[in-house]
């Protein structure tokens, strides 16, 4: 039987290539849900082209275009982040893909949970800002999480028919475009090189976050929730090929890993299949093409994953104030009102004031998000260039 998808952020990176999986099988999804952010014209035409029931437009300035846009079709269109919270509790739809950007896809992916709905779970951030609650609430409501990550889609792929704990989660990075530059040249580099990914298509937001390998501790902190891993059970290894999407160590010292060309619609159709292959005729590995190499990242250069690391182990609602400043740290960069490198610094001066709470709450991840902000938001003008 066909599953009704529903598209969280259907007009970003992961949004757009899931249309293109569902497009070219028509026989396994329906697209029920889609939403966006601003994104009005895009919206409209995957709208014209799938029929869903519903489409949620976020930017209520945008809502009538959309409206007048699509008013010749049975397509009910709603506006406003309540609204998206709304839609995917609807009872027809199978699955949710969440891939919103940001703090963005937390109330969604909950609302999804606790209507039952399976989650491939694009949005990383719904973990780093409140893993311990959304695996509560997943066990609660009995409700599988597929990760779409290709790091994650590897790991659990790795871990298949395993019966033991692993020993060790080896997440790899690609490094990003500005592994081999000095830290003074790093002080240098522009928003256009920054956006300029060397393996990746992604979003401007998960491009910077890449590149400043942000990216890449809240990955480590979305592993430690969805394989019930320790910090210190998860190492980071730069692998500047992005063949290699992630391994496993075990107990008696074998690796297994996932390979595979760097192309985000493997993990994506490996989740809306759930676990079942679907086949494609996307360009596969040439072994031959180059070596596959490894590095350690180098945390003095790029302490952003240090300060991941050291959210996760300070626990509570560090994490959650570290993906709100970060979030306001990007923006303001790909505003271009600070540099590179004082993204790292702001951080630093923000995660110094932070007051740490270990209460598992919504209401508290809420709250420190909005506090985090503007704590963030008050100390830019003195970064500003």
């Amino acid at each position: 039987m066909k599953k009704n998808i529903a598209i969280l952020g259907s007009t970003g990176s992961i949004g757009t290539q899931t249309l293109d999986i569902i497009r070219h099988n028509p026989d396994f999804f329906n697209v029920y849900l889609l939403t966006a952010n601003n994104n009005a014209d895009l919206l409209i035409r995957q709208a014209r082209e799938f029929g869903p029931e519903v489409v949620v437009l976020a930017n209520a300035d945008k809502y009538e275009a959309v409206r007048s846009a699509l008013a010749d079709l049975p397509i009910k269109v709603w506006c406003g982040a309540d609204a998206i919270a709304d839609a995917v509790s609807a009872p027809d739809i199978d699955m949710v893909v969440t891939a919103m950007v940001g703090y963005s896809g937390l109330l969604p992916t909950i609302r999804a949970i606790q209507a039952g709905k399976m989650i491939a779970l694009a949005n990383k951030e719904t973990l780093v800002v409140a893993g311990e609650l959304i695996m509560q609430l997943a066990r609660e409501h009995e409700v599988p999480i597929l990760p779409v990550d290709s790091e994650h889609s590897a790991i659990f792929q790795a871990l298949l028919g395993e019966r033991q704990r692993p020993e060790k989660i080896l997440l790899t990075a690609s490094g990003g475009p500005f592994r081999h530059l000095s830290a003074e040249e790093l002080q240098h580099v522009t928003r256009e090189q920054a956006l300029c990914h060397p393996n990746w298509n992604m979003g401007a937001k998960v491009t910077i976050d890449s590149a400043s390998l942000m990216n890449k501790g809240f990955e480590m902190i979305e592993a430690k929730w969805l394989f019930e891993m320790q910090p210190d059970e998860i190492e980071i290894l730069v692998h500047p090929q992005s063949i290699v999407h992630s391994m496993v160590q075990f107990r008696d010292g074998s690796v297994k890993a996932q390979l595979g060309i760097p192309d985000m619609r493997l993990p994506i159709s490996y989740a809306l299949g759930i676990t079942q292959r679907i086949p494609n005729e996307y360009p596969r590995v040439d072994f031959t093409a180059a070596p596959l190499t490894f590095e350690r990242p180098d945390l003095e250069r790029f302490p952003n994953l240090f300060y991941a690391f050291d959210a996760i182990r300070l626990g509570g609602d560090a994490p959650c104030a570290l993906n709100a400043a970060n979030e306001v740290a990007v923006a303001a960069f790909l505003r271009d009102e600070i540099s590179f490198t004082d993204m790292s610094r702001l951080l630093y001066e923000v995660m110094s004031r932070h007051e740490l709470s270990h209460e598992v709450a919504l209401s508290t991840f809420v709250d420190t998000d909005s506090r985090t902000r503007r704590v963030a938001e008050s100390l830019l003008p003195a970064f500003r260039r």
